[in-house]
């Protein structure tokens, strides 16, 4: 089956907004994002919009209610707190939240389902320890883990990237170049919780182990913050002040293999992030070396050489001797800026709108003092390559 992408370069983002990035927020999350989908709508040009997309997953595995305005947003809470009546409403459900929901804006604008779409993520870190758990009892799969202490995203990212280590020799002096790049960029960043914090190597090297090899700061810090992106078509874009940024592609994918819900084996994240990168390539109509911009998901830092690999940036099993070398310092010339956003360990958790803010502030010229030269082509990652997805956008709409 042909993987092309039929509405490639037909849909853009044409406006967007961000709110500040913090550990705990004084505004309550639903004020956050009704605040911040107006000024996304205003800097696109707008008095309003038709459609309504997010994914509204609440990444904890603590005992926290998920109620809506207050730990999550949906389409629907938004739209009826703006005084809209949508011609398109709809949640992603799912893995890969961003790209799931960038696929449904895409889609609702390209079929005529809605004119002006606002796509938001909304992420909230509740007052107490994030994943503070008062199970007493194990069903289902977990009781197969839970008992044994596996339990949990620590020990679901420290499986895969022990066995990474175990088998190419990856080092944490390697790992640590990745913090260093992702807080330094993040450092630069007026609206992220690290704004003037960078890290150095030495006190990522002396940071204590959570669950091994996992240490404190491979991890991302929960805050809360919105951002939101209005879609529409290209045409449309026209009469609209800002350049648009058009939408090329996007490849997701998730393991057929039966597995419990932790556990993660290397080759299942290798194998099925491959072929979402086959998939993207295949639906965009570029490949690697066309990318100027690649922005990897770093939600837990062993992701960094997950997606290097399976995009084909870098031969498989050598990303921590790539990212040694240098050759993702994003001030190095010739290196590839695949944390220029200062992704989700250089701004909080954010869940990939770095990578996606990172793709459209580049590519529109909106960038400021940070703004790179001859960016037209960005890919935008999104969760771990086998749960996930990455999108491809470009600022040429002529390209094949």
């Amino acid at each position: 089956m042909s993987g092309t992408m039929a509405a490639r370069n037909k849909v853009v983002i044409a406006g967007y907004a961000h709110s500040q990035v913090e550990r705990h927020s004084d505004q309550q999350l639903g004020s956050m994002a009704v605040d911040t989908a107006r000024r996304a709508i205003a800097d696109a040009g707008l008095d309003a919009v038709d459609g309504f997309v997010t994914g509204a997953l609440f990444p904890t595995s603590g005992s926290h209610a998920a109620e809506d305005g207050i730990s999550l947003v949906t389409a629907n809470w938004l739209a009826e707190h703006l005084g809209i009546n949508p011609r398109y409403a709809a949640g992603f459900q799912g893995f890969g939240q961003i790209p799931g929901s960038v696929t449904m804006a895409v889609n609702a604008v390209a079929s005529g389902a809605a004119d002006y779409v606002l796509l938001h993520r909304a992420l909230h870190n509740p007052k107490g320890k994030y994943h503070e758990n008062t199970m007493r009892d194990a069903r289902g799969s977990q009781q197969w883990t839970v008992p044994q202490g596996y339990f949990g995203p620590l020990a679901m990212i420290a499986l895969p990237y022990q066995e990474y280590i175990q088998r190419y020799g990856a080092t944490r002096e390697a790992m640590a170049q990745v913090l260093v790049e992702a807080r330094k960029n993040g450092a630069r960043l007026p609206w992220s919780h690290w704004y003037g914090q960078p890290l150095t190597a030495e006190e990522y090297l002396a940071a204590p182990f959570i669950s091994d090899p996992i240490c404190r700061y491979d991890c991302d810090i929960p805050v809360d913050g919105v951002a939101a992106f209005v879609f529409t078509t290209a045409e449309r874009a026209k009469d609209l002040p800002n350049q648009p940024v058009y939408v090329s592609g996007f490849g997701m994918g998730a393991p057929v293999t039966r597995r419990t819900p932790v556990h993660w084996p290397l080759d299942d994240i290798m194998g099925v992030g491959e072929e979402t990168a086959r998939r993207l390539w295949e639906s965009s109509g570029i490949g690697p070396g066309d990318v100027d911009l690649p922005q990897v998901y770093d939600g837990f830092s062993p992701f960094v050489y997950f997606w290097l690999e399976c995009l084909g940036l870098c031969p498989k099993g050598e990303a921590h001797r790539f990212v040694l070398d240098g050759q993702i310092d994003s001030d190095r010339p010739g290196a590839i800026p695949a944390l220029s956003s200062g992704g989700a360990l250089g701004n909080g958790r954010m869940h990939g709108v770095p990578q996606m803010l990172e793709c459209y502030l580049q590519l529109s010229g909106r960038a400021g003092e940070r703004q790179r030269q001859g960016v037209n082509v960005g890919v935008a990652c999104h969760s771990s390559p086998h749960f996930g997805g990455a999108v491809v956008y470009t600022n040429t709409p002529t390209r094949r």
